[in-house]
């Protein structure tokens, strides 16, 4: 058996409500949808996070690039 959840709206929320259940789809049902959406969202992104911060750099080139800037900054002066 499921638990129940209740939660106080606002006038952002009741409108969000409005557009997902637009099509005939019951609060309950949107609510649900929408969390698993959001979920999914959060673990999507954290796994890019992950994937990123996994990713091989490769050799350093030798190149300082806030030397470089700075230099081109000054030269532009």
């Amino acid at each position: 058996m499921a638990d129940t959840i209740t939660f106080r709206t606002d006038d952002e929320t009741e409108h969000a409500l409005d557009v997902l259940t637009r099509e005939g789809l019951t609060r309950s049902a949107a609510i649900r949808q929408a969390v698993l959406e959001a979920a999914g969202r959060r673990e999507r992104a954290a796994q890019m996070r992950r994937d990123v911060l996994r990713m091989d750099l490769g050799q350093p080139d030798g190149i300082n690039v806030a030397d470089e800037l700075a230099r081109d900054r000054a030269a532009e002066r």
